[in-house]
């Protein structure tokens, strides 16, 4: 154990060891974090501001104490004085490492700005939103007739357009005269119809004739990423969508790490909670503002999430979604005002639906997979995968559909690896190796051209070539076991075993290099042996849990599989399937659905009727829970190799010829081990 201090930074995942009194930007300059600075670390610029979490985190393995940094200095104080520091934030230039840390990097301090893949796909909708506009005009009081104006304009709302009773919250009773006065008797009113049809509620009341529309957010809320199409209820136009990373992602990358999070500090799940919603806010008025819409007109807002994050966002403590047997504090849809989440930077009347979970540990998110994929339509047995930090699996067809999770863990998304990065212009997303010569070739977000072509290192210039993102990273391991470099079991080989300078000894095993540059005191970029192993062991979840579903339906093989989220758009079906990641089926059997997630949000947005829909889907759903599946961990084990130990893979072998080599351990490195077994 190392006396010195461990500095873990989120999102990132990268950490090392410090000396006492190291800044936090120094740190993160020697471990490649990407944190802004311009001023040369004097506090002027504010690029570098940092914010530090306190407490136990099982994940990182540290408990980080009040005083883990040093004091608030004077150059920050200066700073606060001027501009103004939010609550919590650091200057990294400034704030010192004295004992074990969690540093999270926001993402205004990323010089390299996270992309988040999550864009809405392109999908027809039937119109039938839950929140509609509807002009009326209001009879005047009387002296003769005593009635209120609520009374009159629910009068006027049941004769013009057969509305029934509805209800009116405080605030908006509280301007009711006013509005109506301003419009001369005449107003445009926003009702929302419950889609049980049991109630109706006023949203927000305009006077006169109101035509510039009313909108809502699909919001699909990950445990790594937040992302938001902002809705025309009308059309179902997508006006604008954004996304940023969930800040929950310093209290852990996984969902477990968070329900840890909360057992083990008090309040920790009102923090997060907290923050969570805070984000939520900030993407609600980026994208009104870039719409140039006025946010009461911001109506409606559909959620879809995992459990763990159903209950952050509702305030509930997750604890039990951490131990058997994985109760949700409610299985069923949520409606809710946005007043009770704290949604600010919307219409304070309006309302928010959160999709049912499925199971305790397979969400809303999946739920909205299947609103959007359909399986339960489908004649032939389809497996629909929608992979993230967790992992949820649908399988089935007209007859019968079942659900799981699997707790792939973030290294799918470039975390806890090496060279690994989220996704941002200069991460390596694509990645070739020739067979022949054993040379990479690679694609980087944020230009079009192979490091091989013409005008590559221009184009790259400005973002340079900073680290390796998840889809870069899967196809790099599959393509290590293409070219030879890599056997059955993961092993890379040393360059004398595959004729490659390119894998050099790192301890006692090997890494690749994709991209040096260290001599410049740029980055060099590999793919090591513990970066393997962290890809087989998330693989390895997936593809086990699919063979749980298989088995449980008595089947060895499926029709085809629908790759949903930004894994499935990013990816190409064949590394997949070397990878071992996916069951075996014809390469053309396997489809993208892009942001399915996001789509079935957006659906149950815009169609009130959808979501009694997926109500009824969710209830014939059967579900699994592979925590407690025996055969879980046979399935895992033999997924290990890549790609797989026992099960045949046929149709790849029609397009892929995998190399049969085998390796061992170098002989260096044999010695070495002898030594010191001496």
């Amino acid at each position: 154990m190392s006396s010195k201090p461990l500095v873990v930074f989120t999102p990132s995942g990268k950490r090392g060891y410090f000396e006492k009194g190291t800044s936090i930007l120094q740190i993160a300059r020697q471990l490649g974090v990407d944190l802004d600075s311009v001023c040369g670390g004097r506090g002027i610029c504010s690029k570098c501001q940092i914010t530090p979490s306190y407490g136990e985190f099982p994940k990182h393995g540290v408990t980080v104490s009040a005083d883990a940094l040093s004091e608030w200095n004077k150059v920050e104080e200066r700073y606060n004085d001027k501009r103004g520091l939010a609550k919590g934030r650091r200057l990294g230039c400034q704030a010192c490492v004295q004992g074990d840390v969690v540093i999270d990097v926001p993402a205004e301090s990323q010089v390299h700005k996270q992309v988040i893949r999550k864009d809405a796909s392109v999908r027809p909708v039937k119109m039938n939103p839950a929140t509609r506009l509807f002009y009326v005009e209001v009879a005047e009081p009387d002296m003769h007739e005593p009635s209120g104006d609520l009374e009159r304009l629910k009068k006027a709302l049941k004769e013009q357009w057969g509305i029934g009773d509805v209800e009116l919250d405080f605030f908006q009773l509280n301007k009711l005269q006013k509005t109506l006065r301003q419009g001369n008797w005449a107003v445009t009113v926003a009702i929302f119809k419950d889609h049980t049809a049991t109630r109706s509620s006023i949203v927000e009341i305009w006077p006169g004739l109101y035509e510039k529309g009313i909108y809502g957010l699909a919001i699909d809320l990950g445990s790594t990423t937040i992302a938001a199409h902002l809705t025309d209820l009308k059309s179902g136009e997508v006006l604008k969508s954004a996304g940023l990373m969930n800040p929950q992602i310093r209290f852990g990358e996984d969902l477990m790490s968070r329900v840890s999070y909360s057992m083990m500090n008090p309040g920790g799940d009102k923090e997060m909670t907290k923050i969570v919603r805070e984000a939520i806010n900030s993407l609600a008025e980026q994208l009104t503002a870039e719409a140039a819409i006025e946010k009461k007109s911001l109506v409606e807002v559909v959620f879809v999430c995992n459990p763990v994050m159903h209950h952050l966002l509702l305030g509930i403590d997750p604890v039990e979604l951490g131990q058997a047997p994985f109760a949700l504090a409610s299985s069923n849809s949520i409606e809710v005002s946005a007043s009770d989440l704290d949604l600010s930077n919307m219409n304070s009347s309006g309302r928010c639906y959160i999709l049912p979970c499925i199971a305790g540990h397979v969400g809303a998110d999946a739920a909205a997979v299947a609103l959007s994929e359909e399986p339960n339509k489908s004649e032939d047995l389809v497996l629909v995968v929608d992979v993230g930090t967790n992992a949820e699996i649908l399988l089935g067809n007209k007859s019968k559909v079942l659900a799981c999770s699997s707790p792939t863990g973030p290294a799918f998304e470039g975390a806890q690896i090496s060279s690994g990065q989220r996704a941002a212009p200069g991460a390596i997303e694509r990645i070739e190796i020739d067979n022949n010569t054993k040379e990479p070739r690679f694609r980087v977000i944020g230009c079009n051209l192979w490091s091989d072509e013409e005008g590559f290192t221009e184009a790259t210039r400005k973002s340079g070539i900073t680290g390796i993102c998840g889809s870069g990273i899967i196809e790099a391991v599959a393509e290590l076991r293409m070219a030879g470099l890599m056997d059955e079991s993961g092993l890379i080989g040393s360059a004398e075993a595959t004729g490659s300078s390119r894998c050099i000894p790192e301890g006692r095993t090997y890494s690749y290099v994709i991209y040096d540059q260290s001599d410049e005191n740029g980055p060099l970029i590999s793919v090591s042996q513990n970066d393997i192993r962290a890809i087989q062991l998330a693989k390895s979840a997936l593809y086990a849990g699919a063979r749980l579903l298989m088995d449980e339906m008595k089947i060895e093989k499926v029709d085809r599989v629908v790759l949903a989220g930004a894994f499935g758009a990013h990816i190409s079906s064949k590394h997949a399937m070397v990878l071992g990641m996916i069951p075996d089926v014809p390469l053309d059997k396997v489809q993208s659905a892009g942001n399915a997630a996001g789509t079935g949000a957006r659906i149950a947005l815009c169609n009130i009727s959808s979501r009694s829909d997926i109500e009824e889907m969710v209830g014939k759903i059967e579900k699994i829970e592979t925590a407690i599946e025996p055969k879980f961990q046979e399935h895992f084990v033999a997924a290990n190799a890549i790609p797989h130990k026992l099960d045949s893979f046929p149709e790849l072998s029609k397009v892929v010829n995998l190399p049969k080599v085998h390796f061992n351990i170098g002989s260096d490195n044999k010695k070495r081990r002898r030594r010191r077994k001496l």
